[in-house]
């Protein structure tokens, strides 16, 4: 069952560290665009992935292609496809070891949550962290 529940959908927040954004977009007028910029300013280290813009950079990140080639722990994957091929993606974050996935708002796909918990993974469906993080009052991360 995904996270429904204001405290623990805070928790997860502040436990979160590194984030890889699938579907990460370097047009400013794409959603993924601005939600990784608030996810950097409220001091998370965001990944960017996508295979389209592979080798640019977003936000001062390396994009990469897939989340297999990240080579570092990875706390959420925050998803921003498709529901059909969200379930690709939530795949990619079990492989990758990841904690938790996000799935943005509109990515509803209750097998791939499934799957995702199974593994173990911590699971947040059709919410914005970008949203929650104000809404929910979980403070900045302080730089180290």
């Amino acid at each position: 069952m995904p996270l429904t529940h204001d405290a623990d959908i805070a928790q997860l927040l502040k436990e979160t560290r590194t984030i890889a954004l699938i579907g990460a977009s370097d047009r400013p007028d794409r959603p993924s665009y601005r939600v990784m910029r608030v996810l950097q300013d409220w001091g998370y280290r965001v990944l960017p992935v996508n295979p389209q813009i592979t080798g640019e950079r977003v936000h001062g990140e390396y994009v990469w292609r897939e989340l297999s080639q990240i080579g570092e722990p990875i706390d959420m994957v925050d998803i921003f496809r498709r529901p059909l091929a969200a379930g690709e993606a939530v795949d990619e974050a079990i492989a990758a070891g990841a904690k938790s996935v996000w799935l943005q708002i509109g990515v509803i796909n209750e097998e791939a949550a499934a799957r995702a918990e199974a593994a173990g993974l911590k699971v947040v469906m059709d919410r914005c962290p970008a949203i929650d993080l104000p809404r929910l009052g979980v403070p900045k991360i302080a730089p180290e």
